[in-house]
């Protein structure tokens, strides 16, 4: 798979975990040649970031249905500080 960064923006977030876990499995073992491993790492970086802004993209979209004095309210969802590295 090429590492283009406009094809692996395209993949689906499934797609693109899939493939930096095989990225990662492969980086792992060891038995890679040096310059397929700086490719794949560079190819590992990318599918992470584009993971990371697909994720973000879809917090943002995240509403919250609270309770206010006996009423729902949609109400945007934020993420605490101490929740974001979890």
């Amino acid at each position: 798979m090429s590492h283009e960064p406009t094809e692996i923006q395209q993949l689906s977030f499934e797609a693109a975990m899939e493939r930096l876990e095989r990225i990662v499995e492969q980086l792992e073992n060891g038995d890679v040649p040096l310059e397929q491993a700086i490719e794949l790492f560079q190819e590992g970086m990318l599918l992470s970031k584009a993971c990371n802004t697909k994720l973000s993209q879809v917090e943002r979209k995240i509403e919250m249905l609270t309770e206010q004095e006996g009423e729902w309210v949609q109400e945007p969802f934020h993420v605490e500080a101490g929740d974001q590295d979890a």
